[in-house]
């Protein structure tokens, strides 16, 4: 479960509390918050990098590839209601074409490129 709420100090950040790790959200300063921590769009692009980067990872040793690193960049373009995202991957290591080939093909199974690239349903109450 994620829970976020307004933190104590800053106009708009939020305090994100996820698996017993604490993070602040906020809106940068031309947005009218204070710039104290990535705004939600960095949130899910950062998501879909830190997933890559570890799912190739665990691949990786499972197979006992010679992997040092992985290195993912994401930007985006927004326009006309589409959400585009580019996924730069750098594989540091002693590989071969062929292991390089298939860690990349790995890419596109982390669980949050499917969620991206799937369907979503969003249900939304309110409690108290």
């Amino acid at each position: 479960m994620v829970k976020v709420h307004k933190a104590a100090d800053g106009k708009l950040k939020q305090t994100i509390e996820v698996g017993g790790n604490t993070f602040v959200a906020d809106a940068p300063v031309a947005a009218g918050g204070d710039g104290a921590g990535p705004e939600p769009h960095d949130l899910l692009d950062a998501a879909l990098g830190a997933c890559t980067a570890l799912t190739i990872t665990m691949v990786a040793r499972r197979k006992q590839m010679p992997l040092e690193d992985v290195r993912v960049e994401v930007t985006r373009e927004e326009a006309g209601g589409l959400y585009k995202l580019f996924r730069r991957i750098e594989l540091v290591g002693a590989l071969d074409a062929t292991q390089r080939e298939y860690l990349l093909g790995i890419a596109n199974k982390c669980p949050i490129h499917k969620a991206l690239t799937g369907r979503f349903e969003i249900s939304t109450e309110l409690f108290n």
